[in-house]
């Protein structure tokens, strides 16, 4: 069952998938048709979840479940990723790549491999100042308070 995004507890869970390149507003629009669908059919053990979804920046997509109703169970898990999986293909975009690291160059976001944002690191072109999206918040409320954060402030610190 569909909900509005702000209207989530702040422990609702979520997990963000970040794109490698920005969507087009033609995909956006029917990437947020397909999830309004997704969400609306997402279930576990039969019960509907009450979820929801977000389109960040134009290239994050980020799926979320109040479960003070109904836990995601794994089949439901695996139901959102092979959707997910289904985006990548249609769209010939990486979702899934943790190997990734998303950040700001001033007003720009750039997307890089962790190998290339490691050596960016090492030749100070990035510092522990950078902003980074953390996309290993949790919750709700981990998002709104840790996801867009100093590099110094995040996982990504270890590289400086």
């Amino acid at each position: 069952m569909y909900v509005p995004f702000d209207t989530l507890p702040e422990e609702s869970k979520i997990w963000i998938y970040q794109s490698n390149r920005k969507f087009s507003e033609d995909e956006i629009t029917d990437i947020e048709a397909q999830l309004q669908n997704f969400v609306e059919n997402w279930a576990a053990h039969g019960t509907g979840l009450e979820a929801s979804f977000l389109i960040k920046y134009d290239r994050f997509i980020i799926l979320a479940v109040n479960q003070d109703n109904q836990h995601a169970t794994g089949c439901s898990i695996d139901a959102s990723v092979h959707f997910i999986q289904q985006l990548e293909q249609k769209y010939n975009v990486e979702l899934l790549d943790k190997m990734n690291v998303t950040f700001k160059q001033g007003e720009f976001i750039t997307h890089k491999p962790l190998i290339e944002f490691k050596k960016l690191a090492k030749d100070k072109s990035v510092s522990a100042n950078t902003i980074v999206f953390n996309n290993l918040v949790n919750t709700v409320g981990e998002w709104q308070d840790f996801w867009e954060v100093p590099a110094g402030e995040s996982w990504h610190s270890r590289f400086f």
